[in-house]
């Protein structure tokens, strides 16, 4: 267990727990809150209402904070412990903030700026008039928090879980694409190894080729080429034994039209003879 603040009073309530406020209990500032994250709570307060946690979650204004993340931070804004008081009004908390932190006396204890219960708890009637009290000096017009506008900040968590879906799809096309290829060289064994090196005797933009000292690489078998692909070899593999289909069927068409005409020629020669 961690050992107290020196700050922290003794008696029955001498436990940390995980949701106190660091600011109330030794002087320090809860972490975890930028400058702009409270001006957005500070918002929210003033649209939902002091302490509506759940309305605020649902906005999506602040993802990932818990309710007591945000309830410490309404106490730092209202500049003190008890927040009861203001129990669904929609005000804006650095106006109470503001006021607090002019309090003075002797009577007045603060750790971090922030006002500590020192009296004894209000009964119900008691805090049920502090909150019309606070309701009338305080409460801002209903056109005014109405219209206030949170911004829509999506959860990391949740855009991270996109990203490895998107991820594991790609890895899935990727696969099937080198599957594709691995089947077209599967299907070429005889022109896969003329086409590599074709490939790599053609001269590229960023290797100048050197007509007067011409380099023949050395061949590389096709085992080796499908335990370490290159994806631009095997694009340039895939469109070269496509045009060389298109080669053969283009021959075999031309082929098949001069059969059809030396037949057609032979024919009438027969029938001119008769």
């Amino acid at each position: 267990m961690s050992a107290k603040p020196r700050s922290m009073t003794a008696g029955a309530r001498n436990v940390l727990r995980s949701n106190d406020s660091a600011s109330l209990w030794n002087c320090t500032l809860s972490p975890g809150w930028t400058d702009d994250e409270s001006e957005i709570l500070r918002k929210a307060l003033m649209k939902f209402g002091i302490g509506n946690w759940a309305k605020i979650i649902e906005s999506g204004c602040l993802p990932g904070k818990t309710n007591a993340q945000m309830n410490l931070q309404l106490q730092r804004l209202l500049g003190q412990q008890s927040t009861a008081e203001f129990a669904g009004l929609h005000i804006d908390p650095k106006v109470i903030g503001a006021k607090n932190s002019l309090i003075q006396g002797s009577h007045i204890k603060r750790k971090n700026n922030c006002i500590v219960n020192t009296g004894g708890k209000l009964s119900r009637d008691e805090l049920k008039k502090k909150v019309i009290a606070n309701k009338s000096a305080y409460e801002l017009p209903e056109s005014e928090w109405k219209n206030i506008e949170l911004p829509k900040i999506e959860d990391p968590i949740m855009l991270l879980g996109q990203k490895k879906q998107e991820l594991t799809q790609l890895k899935a096309q990727l696969e099937k694409v080198q599957q594709s290829i691995a089947k077209i060289k599967a299907s070429h064994p005889d022109h896969i190894e003329r086409i590599k090196l074709e490939a790599l005797r053609s001269p590229t933009s960023s290797t100048p080729s050197t007509p007067d000292t011409p380099s023949t690489p050395e061949p590389t078998s096709i085992r080796d080429s499908v335990d370490t692909p290159n994806t631009d070899d095997d694009l340039a593999m895939v469109r070269a034994l496509q045009d060389e289909e298109n080669e053969l069927y283009g021959n075999a068409m031309s082929e098949d039209e001069e059969d059809d005409e030396d037949f057609t020629f032979l024919k009438k020669r027969r029938v001119t003879r008769k």
